[in-house]
Parts: structure tokens; C-alpha cells; sequence
């Protein structure tokens, strides 16, 4: 995907995930236009891009937000919110 100067962006780098990092992009409304991951569960990551991607960020927050990964308190969905967060702070 080409990052426009209309887009926000973000390379975020992750903590206590499997994942290292998280590029995010969105649009000016709000609406997230790609997601990726570096590291992690590669077909689950795959399906979460997918289904955020053409979503809102304050949605996507919602209803991902707190998820945990096993014992850890944080996970790849989380960890996507607090860079969402970070993205609208731009």
C-alpha cells in the first residue's frame, strides 16, 4: 500500500508478543487502510489484518483492547491497540 500525505502511519514496536512490530496506517477519517506484522502467529496475524483492516480505529480498540495471550498480559491484539492509540495521537 502507498502511504499517502492524507495517511497516518506508524511502525510500532511491540512488547511482551511474539511479534516484534506493527505498521499501521489509516486514513484521516479514522479508518485503517493496512495492517502488518513482523514476528508472531502468522496465520492468525494474517487473519487479523484482514478483519481490521476497512474498520475504524475506535472500533477495532474496542472490542480488542485487554486480550491477553496465555499467562502474558498483553497479546498481538492488544498490542495492535496500543499502537491504534499511539496513531491517533499523530
Amino acid at each position: 500500500m502507498h502511504i499517502t500525505p492524507q495517511m497516518k502511519h506508524i511502525q510500532y514496536p511491540t512488547q511482551g508478543t511474539c511479534s516484534v512490530m506493527i505498521d499501521v496506517a489509516a486514513d484521516e477519517d479514522g479508518t485503517i487502510r493496512s495492517v502488518q506484522f513482523l514476528g508472531g502467529c502468522d496465520g492468525n496475524l494474517q487473519g487479523i489484518c484482514r478483519l481490521v483492516t476497512g474498520q475504524k480505529i475506535d472500533d477495532v480498540i474496542a472490542r480488542l483492547d485487554g486480550i491477553r495471550c496465555g499467562g502474558k498480559p498483553t497479546s498481538c491484539p492488544d498490542q495492535l491497540c496500543r499502537a491504534l492509540e499511539q496513531l491517533k495521537r499523530q
